[in-house]
Formats: C-alpha cells, sequence, structure tokens
C-alpha cells in the first residue's frame, strides 16, 4: 500500500514537473502540463494495467493540497483589494451573466445532440471547478463522475483558447481577462491567469469562486424550470 502511494505521487510529480520544463522553452497551448500531464497518466495506468483506484492511493494527496493552494488565493486579493473595491461592480455582474450563459448553452447544447437528462443535468454544471460541480451534478439528477470529466474538459479547452480569443476579440484589460477566464475555465483557467499577470490571475481567482456560489444556486432553479 504505501509503494503505490509513493509510485503514484512521484511518478505523478515527475510527469507534471518534465511536462512544465518542456512548456516554459516551448510556450506552446498544446504542451501545457495541464493537458500533458493527464494524457500520459492515462496512457501509463492503460499500459501497466493500473487501475485508477490503485493510483488515487497516491494522487489523492496531490488533491487534498487544493484546499491550502486555495486559501493561498487570500494573498493577492489582499494585494490588490482596492482594485477590487473599485470594480466590483463590474465584476459580479459579468460573472453572474456569465454563469448563466453557460448553464443555458449546456443545456441547449444537450438537446441539439439528443442527450438523456440524465447527461444533460451532468454537462449543466461544466464551467465551475470540480468539487462544487459535482455537488451541483447531484443535486440535479446528473452523474458527478461524467461532470468531472466535463469539467477538466472546459477548463483545458478554455485555459487553451483563451489567450487566442484575447487577441482576436482585442480584450487588453486585466480585469476582463481574468473574469472570462475564471467564469468559464475555472481553476484551470485562473492557473493561466496568473501567468498572464498577477492581477489577471485575482481577478480570474474571484470570478472562479462567485461563479461556483452562482451556479450552486441557478443551476437546480434554472434546470428545474427548463426541464
Amino acid at each position: 500500500m504505501i509503494s503505490e502511494i509513493v509510485t503514484y505521487l512521484t511518478a505523478t510529480l515527475v510527469i507534471y514537473y518534465v511536462a512544465k520544463w518542456i512548456y516554459r522553452r516551448f510556450p506552446y497551448v498544446y504542451l501545457s502540463p495541464l493537458l500533458i500531464t493527464p494524457v500520459i497518466l492515462v496512457v501509463l495506468l492503460l499500459v501497466t494495467h493500473s487501475s485508477y483506484d490503485s493510483y488515487n492511493t497516491g494522487g489523492a494527496w496531490l488533491s487534498k493540497l487544493l484546499q491550502p493552494a486555495t486559501v493561498a488565493f487570500a494573498i493577492p486579493l489582499y494585494k490588490n483589494l482596492q482594485t477590487l473595491k473599485k470594480h466590483v461592480g463590474e465584476i459580479v455582474t459579468s460573472v453572474l451573466f456569465g454563469s448563466l450563459m453557460a448553464i443555458l448553452s449546456s443545456v441547449l447544447l444537450a438537446r441539439l445532440m439528443h442527450l438523456n437528462v440524465e447527461l444533460a443535468s451532468s454537462l449543466a454544471p461544466r464551467s465551475v471547478t470540480t468539487p462544487i460541480a459535482m455537488n451541483v451534478s447531484q443535486m440535479v439528477g446528473g452523474v458527478p463522475t461524467i461532470t468531472a470529466v466535463f469539467v477538466i474538459m472546459t477548463g483545458l479547452l478554455g485555459a487553451m483558447i483563451g489567450p487566442s480569443m484575447f487577441k482576436w476579440l482585442r480584450i487588453e484589460g486585466d480585469i476582463a481577462r481574468g473574469v472570462l477566464l475564471g467564469t468559464s475555465a475555472h481553476g484551470t483557467g485562473t492557473s493561466k491567469a496568473f501567468e498572464l499577470n498577477p492581477l489577471t490571475g485575482t481577478i480570474s481567482s474571484i470570478s472562479m469562486i462567485l461563479a461556483a456560489l452562482f451556479t450552486l444556486v441557478a443551476a437546480p432553479m434554472l434546470l428545474g424550470f427548463l426541464g
């Protein structure tokens, strides 16, 4: 048991840091550690015929680090407190609208693809961070594990195409960029936002939290109304 924990934990860290080193030398979106690491891990598990439960004996320790990592967001929040106070109205309004559109677009997509109710409910909370999304999915009759897959895909795609959207739409403001990444691509988008600059990352982290809260309240009501 201990050997499995050490093996899978070490393998994950080594793969991530190698991928991060490659990304620093060749900063292309398709070489992002957030994309490369899970792909390599999946291949590794398939080749070695290892189950996810076996991997998670070590991988779960990294998941537990999300809590102190989330608390660490308080530091940039404090440093940019005055900017946040100045733009609080725009941030809250934008995140609320973005969260509602994310839910509605998910429901519309599910209907266009003729998905059943269970899959549609699993897709609806895809734009918020995984723990909240899985809880919302369970509340509205979805499958939390399927929701987690949708969340990961949404985050990766958002982080990959976000910078291109900024250039195409000529979005240059740090506030606007942070709101876009945090609302649409949750934690993965926030990681990308901090690569741009600390203020964009701070706004993204706030947007991610607000989007989770709005979705937690709005998703059950909207799905019940549209259902």
